[in-house]
């Protein structure tokens, strides 16, 4: 169902006296904000992480400057929620690679009782949007870096009237003092980090609009320096706009303005967003998909988004199956690989905006995974497998998609004191989105996430092609799990473009199948078949389990997988564990 705004009611004056006040509380952060990092950190490898524990909250998120922004806010009595957005807001300037208010996200909640709900703020293609966008004059598709840089990829951003549509529902705190955290690092300034510099380093300034590229890079050429403090007084601005007016601040008026100006103006090519399509933009409550998987119940997010659906299906495929005691050993492997072939095949070819393309009921009917599964051989892997018939596709075959989805993204796991849970996956896709500055943030190029072709090449309609309005196919997945007693077992998701997929399954069946903890979980070997090669992140598989592997006839690909776990786990007795992905460079911290 469609979520209605209501209207602020807050008076300047006591958003200047709540912002005051949780300025005061938060008094710490601007000392760690300007604080190099202590010990180097790769933008890839390993930083070995310790497993954290709490008696009554956690968080798990991408930056330590974030996570502490939200722990404030939960020292505060603030809920999962309030927690969710000031985190976001501080992401959104410390990871400013990853997601932001220019940009999307997925989320779900689930309070103490285990009622699980779901909210899509995932962006829209602007009106004037046709299939042909990123077609060249010849009717061949773009290359895939020249369609991100520039306006035609930015699509409207929905992160934060998501946010506000959630808060509205489970919030605590006043919207206003969600944000004194953000704005207090954007003015006093914050430490680059090693991994935000390594990425301005690899992509160049030449890749970056004007005011970006003032921001990001130094006058001749080169990314702010590790530890450099680095201050954004316009975004500062625009997020105590937002803290006084809402979500409307962004979609109306001079912030809304400087977008469009942003995107029609754009180097490379110009963008058709309009004020009218900003205007417009409705977050959408939607039903979460939740299956049983063993003793537990999994949830997570249905249509735009493909992860909800094929972590489900694999789950399923899986599940008569013993998996063994060891992690990852040969025979799990080779089932969860199987499994995943059949997941992502049927993924390319029926999932898109449910709004406007009929995505088949049928994906996770027990009877139609029986028949899939009938497909996997316990002892031999086949190359590749093809989508299914699964009920309700209706009468006109989908076409193939073969859309390229990006790395980008990032996750945040809350639980708060009162049992409530918050897994939201946020994101501008492409690392820098389409590298567009407008008001203090950055704009996503989440249009590239759309099929570049409106047909295959047998004549079918991709349900994933460009159309006014439409919300493009994702792999996000943010992921909770709850018990027997309906009560929060696990809250998991990770950034990583279509191997999100993977990344969060080897985590969940780790939990599950294999006892894991949580961050045992993040530091489990990243592997899987997104329906071709069996990719293993290199170093990371012994040499026994990849003979074993080619043996059993699987095209065996080593290959770099940066994910970005944020993982909270409930032990028994009831306290909290946390594990933050290695990869990267967040952190899980608790009460």
């Amino acid at each position: 169902m469609q979520i209605h705004r209501q209207t602020h009611q807050r008076t300047h004056a006591a958003v200047v006296i709540t912002l005051t006040a949780a300025l005061a509380t938060l008094a710490a952060i601007p000392a760690l904000a300007q604080r190099a990092p202590s010990a180097p950190e790769a933008a890839s490898g390993f930083e070995p992480k310790v497993l954290a524990t709490a008696k009554r909250a956690m968080i798990s998120a991408a930056n330590p400057l974030a996570v502490e922004a939200g722990l404030g806010i939960l020292d505060m009595g603030g809920s999962a929620i309030d927690a969710a957005i000031a985190v976001q807001m501080v992401l959104n300037l410390v990871e400013p690679q990853s997601s932001g208010i220019g940009g999307g996200a997925f989320l779900l909640h689930a309070d103490a009782r285990g009622r699980v709900r779901s909210y899509d703020g995932r962006e829209t293609a602007p009106a004037a949007a046709k299939a042909e966008r990123f077609l060249k004059a010849d009717g061949t598709p773009r290359a895939f870096p020249e369609a991100v840089y520039g306006g035609e990829s930015v699509g409207v951003p929905g992160v934060l009237r998501m946010l506000e549509a959630a808060h509205k529902t489970h919030g605590k705190l006043p919207w206003s003092v969600l944000f004194a955290p953000a704005i207090k690092l954007a003015e006093a300034g914050f430490a680059v980090s090693p991994r935000l510099h390594k990425l301005l380093t690899d992509l160049g300034a030449p890749n970056f609009e004007a005011t970006a590229r003032a921001y990001f890079f130094e006058d001749d050429g080169k990314a702010r320096a590790i530890g450099h403090v680095l201050k954004n007084p316009a975004f500062a601005t625009t997020l105590k706009a937002i803290a006084a007016g809402g979500a409307d601040v962004l979609h109306k008026g001079p912030i809304a303005a400087a977008i469009v100006q942003a995107v029609q103006n754009a180097p490379n090519h110009k963008g058709d967003l309009t004020l009218d399509d900003l205007a417009a933009y409705k977050p959408q409550e939607r039903a979460p998909l939740c299956m049983p998987y063993r003793a537990y119940r999994v949830c997570g997010m249905g249509p735009p988004s493909s992860g909800g659906i094929a972590i489900a299906q694999m789950l399923k495929l899986i599940e008569p199956y013993s998996l063994g005691r060891r992690p990852l050993n040969a025979d799990a492997l080779h089932l969860l690989s199987e499994a995943q072939k059949l997941a992502y095949a049927d993924r390319d070819r029926f999932v898109g905006d449910p709004d406007q393309v009929k995505v088949p009921a049928g994906l996770t009917d027990a009877k139609y995974l029986e028949a899939r599964r009938a497909w996997i051989d316990r002892d031999k892997a086949k190359p590749k497998a093809e989508a299914g018939d699964p009920p309700g596709q209706g009468e006109k075959r989908a076409g193939l998609d073969a859309t390229t989805e990006s790395v980008g993204t990032s996750h945040v796991s809350i639980v708060d004191a009162r049992g409530n849970a918050v897994a939201l996956t946020t994101t501008i896709e492409n690392a820098f989105g389409a590298r567009i500055m407008a008001a203090g943030f950055l704009l996503n190029n989440e249009l590239t996430d759309f099929s570049f072709r409106a047909k295959d090449a047998a004549g079918n309609p991709i349900a994933n092609a460009v159309a006014p309005g439409k919300r493009p196919r994702s792999s996000m997945a943010p992921t909770i799990i709850l018990d027997r007693a309906g009560k929060v077992k696990a809250v998991l998701g990770s950034p990583g473009g279509s191997r999100i997929i993977l990344y969060v399954a080897k985590a969940a069946v780790g939990i599950m199948d294999w006892g894991l903890d949580a961050q045992a979980a993040a530091d489990l070997a990243n592997v899987g078949s997104r329906n071709g090669p069996l990719e293993l992140e290199a170093g990371m598989v012994d040499a026994l389990t990849i003979a074993s592997m080619t043996k059993r006839g699987h095209q065996v690909q080593p290959v770099e997988m940066t994910s970005g776990l944020h993982i909270i786990v409930r032990r028994p007795d009831g306290s909290l564990e946390g594990g933050a992905d290695p990869r990267r460079e967040g952190l899980a911290k608790g009460r």
